[in-house]
C-alpha cells in the first residue's frame, strides 16, 4: 500500500483533470504539438469496437460508444438519421471548424457496422478506431480547413451490391457537400500476412511489381483528384501506381493507384467501399485499406477477432493517415 494515493490527493488531482478538460486544457494534442498516435487508445477502442455490430440493439450501442469517445474528445456529435431501399440507419457526424473559412473541408470516414456472425475486428473496427484517433488528435489542433470525421452505417448491407448506404445517404444531402475538397474513407486497415503468396489481387488488375506478402496498406483515388493521391504518396503518385513507396510513418509500405470511374464495370472490387458515392457525386476520395479479402482469410468470418490483427501496423497506418490529414487540412 505504499504507492496509494491520499484521499486528498486524488481528489485534487481529479479537480485538476476536471479543470483543465473545462478550460480546453486537452489531454489528446494542443496547437504547437507534434501529432502521435496512442496505441493504447487504438487497442482499447477495439477491446469494446470488436464485436458483432448488426442488429439494431448492437449498433446503438456501438454509436453510443462512438458518440461518448468524440464527447469526451470535446466534440458535438450530429446523426444523420437515414432510411434507403428499405434500410434505416444513422450515420454520425463530428466535425472541428478550420481557422479559414475559405479553406474549405475535408473529410474522414469509416462505416461501423458489421456482419452477421461476425466480430469485424479488421471489418472495419480497425478503420472506427484509427477515425477516432484521428478525431482525438485533431480536435484542438489548429488547421486552415475544416474537419469532418464521419462515420457511416449500413455500409455492410446485404446482398452485395446493394451496401454502402450510409455514404449514399451522406452524399445525397448536399449540405455535406458544401466546401467539401475530399474524402479520405478507412476500410479495413489493420490486417498482415507474411507467407509467399498470400496476397491476392482483384481479377483483371494489371500491376507491375506485385508483392506477394500483405505487408502494405493499399490507397486507391479517381483519376480526377490525384492530389489526394499525391498527399499520401509524394511526388511519385503522379504515375498511375507507386509500388512500394516508403512513407513518413515508420517506413510503411505504399501502394497507390487511380482509378477511372469506368472501371467499375471490369474492376468492380474497386468500388466496393464509402469512397464510391463520392467518386460518382465526382468529388475526390481515397480509400485506405489493407485490401480486404484479398489478403485476410478471416474476411465476414467470426475469426475476424482482435487477436488476428497487426497493432503495430495499424498504428503505422493511422499515423500515416494523421500526417497526410494534416497534410491536407493545412493545404
Amino acid at each position: 500500500m505504499k504507492y496509494r494515493l491520499g484521499r486528498w490527493a486524488a481528489l485534487s488531482a481529479l479537480i485538476v483533470v476536471l479543470l483543465g478538460w473545462g478550460f480546453g486544457l486537452h489531454p489528446f494534442s494542443q496547437a504547437g504539438q507534434s501529432l502521435q498516435v496512442n496505441t493504447e487508445r487504438l487497442v482499447a477502442d477495439l477491446q469494446t469496437l470488436a464485436q458483432e455490430r448488426y442488429t439494431e440493439a448492437e449498433l446503438a450501442d456501438t454509436r453510443s460508444y462512438i458518440s461518448r469517445q468524440l464527447n469526451l474528445a470535446g466534440y458535438a456529435v450530429e446523426q444523420q438519421p437515414f432510411e434507403l431501399q428499405g434500410v434505416s440507419g444513422s450515420n454520425l457526424i463530428a466535425t472541428r471548424p478550420g481557422t479559414d473559412l475559405t479553406a474549405g473541408t475535408f473529410l474522414v470516414g469509416s462505416h461501423y457496422d458489421s456482419v452477421q456472425g461476425s466480430p469485424g475486428a479488421d471489418d472495419n473496427a480497425s478503420a472506427v478506431a484509427a477515425a477516432l484517433e484521428v478525431a482525438r488528435l485533431f480536435a484542438h489542433k489548429p488547421t486552415s480547413a475544416t474537419l469532418k470525421v464521419v462515420f457511416f452505417d449500413q455500409e455492410e448491407q446485404q446482398p452485395v451490391g446493394e451496401g454502402i448506404l450510409g455514404s449514399t445517404a451522406f452524399v445525397l444531402d448536399e449540405t455535406n457537400l458544401a466546401g467539401l475538397r475530399g474524402a479520405i474513407v478507412l476500410e479495413m486497415v489493420g490486417y498482415t500476412c507474411d507467407t509467399p503468396g498470400c496476397q491476392q489481387y482483384p481479377e483483371g488488375l494489371e500491376l507491375d511489381n506485385r508483392r506477394d506478402i500483405g505487408d502494405f496498406i493499399g490507397v486507391i483515388g479517381d483519376t480526377q483528384h490525384p492530389e489526394l493521391l499525391a498527399a499520401f504518396a509524394g511526388p511519385s503518385a503522379e504515375s498511375e501506381l507507386a509500388d512500394g513507396l516508403e512513407s513518413d510513418a515508420d517506413s510503411l509500405p505504399i501502394i497507390t493507384l487511380t482509378v477511372p470511374i469506368s472501371a467499375a464495370v471490369f474492376l468492380p472490387d474497386l468500388f466496393r467501399s464509402d469512397h464510391a458515392p463520392f467518386w460518382i457525386k465526382g468529388i475526390g476520395a481515397v480509400m485506405v485499406t489493407d485490401t480486404a479479402d484479398f489478403r485476410n482469410p478471416n474476411y465476414h468470418q467470426p475469426t475476424d477477432t482482435l487477436a488476428s490483427l497487426d497493432i503495430d501496423f495499424l498504428t503505422r497506418v493511422t499515423q500515416k493517415v494523421v500526417l497526410t490529414v494534416e497534410t491536407l487540412l493545412n493545404s
